[in-house]
């Protein structure tokens, strides 16, 4: 078995860029999310779902303005995000992120790194008032060759500052 690092080496050896825009350009091509919750550092996903903010829009018509629909934004909702991964030795932690829940000492962030195996990060986003809504642990089976996944359910109230 290798390494994510090893894997994404491997990976980038074998890909080549199919855009070039300059030396200033950075492809948004990740391979790999890290995420922090907590503070607790819980390694690396492959697999970042429902990153996103929607606003509740309200529309108003006024009267003898009959070419014109006003939109006014209402309330801002954030869905939760799934995270996934295959199960490595980062795994263990997640126990941890459930016992600290109760600890009313723990701040309720995460931040979300989507990053790359060579160069800079891409984008780091924070999340404010962190509750872990579920973990799917790996199924285990000898009659299955497939990986052993879990996944991560986060909900969250908006975005902070990295």
């Amino acid at each position: 078995m290798i390494s994510g690092d090893q894997a994404a080496n491997n990976y980038n050896q074998s890909v080549t860029s199919t855009v070039d825009a300059g030396p200033r350009y950075i492809a948004g091509r990740t391979q790999f999310f890290k995420v922090t919750v907590f503070g607790i550092n819980i390694g690396l996903f492959s697999g970042c779902e429902g990153l996103g903010a929607d606003v509740a829009i309200e529309k108003r018509e006024e009267g003898g303005t009959n070419g014109y629909v006003f939109h006014l934004p209402g309330r801002v909702t954030y869905p939760n995000i799934k995270l996934t991964r295959v199960v490595n030795s980062h795994s263990q932690n997640i126990a941890m992120l459930f016992a600290a829940m109760n600890d009313p000492g723990v701040r309720r962030t995460a931040t979300i790194t989507a990053t790359q195996p060579s160069g800079p990060d891409l984008a780091t986003w924070t999340l404010n008032d962190v509750v872990l809504v579920k973990w799917q642990g790996p199924s285990f089976s000898l009659d299955s060759a497939k990986a052993a996944t879990e996944s991560l359910e986060l909900a969250h109230h908006g975005f902070g500052q990295s």
